[in-house]
């Protein structure tokens, strides 16, 4: 048997203790963005980039997370329990939301259950 030779070649990528390349989060931004322009699955474009699925299918996930979060914040008019002229001592409660869907019941637990469905 001959001599095994080894050879180091340091390319500059940082890694982690166990040796996993890290990924600047600029490039994981370029890549997010270049999937999203390419019209590619995401399977398709990690593989073209020889990018693992799974830590690409994260990058996309956290990407998301993050737009989520920078959106602004919207309000609905909620008016709570108010008498209706002529209708006695009867609770009436109205929601409407954003887009200008009013819903209008007596039963807060309904309205609530409605409301739920009507998000989901």
């Amino acid at each position: 048997m001959g001599a095994i030779t080894t050879e180091v070649v340091d390319t500059g990528e940082k890694r982690d203790a166990r040796g996993r390349r890290m990924t600047p989060a600029e490039r994981r931004a370029q890549a997010v963005q270049g999937y999203r322009e390419s019209g590619m699955t995401m399977a398709a474009f990690a593989r073209r980039e020889r990018i693992n699925y799974a830590t690409f299918a994260g990058w996309v996930s956290k990407a998301d997370r993050g737009a989520v979060a920078r959106r602004p914040v919207q309000f609905a008019e909620v008016r709570m329990p108010f008498v209706v002229p002529g209708a006695g001592a009867d609770e009436r409660l109205e929601v409407r939301f954003p887009d200008g869907t009013t819903l209008r019941g007596t039963r807060v637990t309904e309205l609530v259950a409605l409301v739920r469905a009507l998000r989901a």
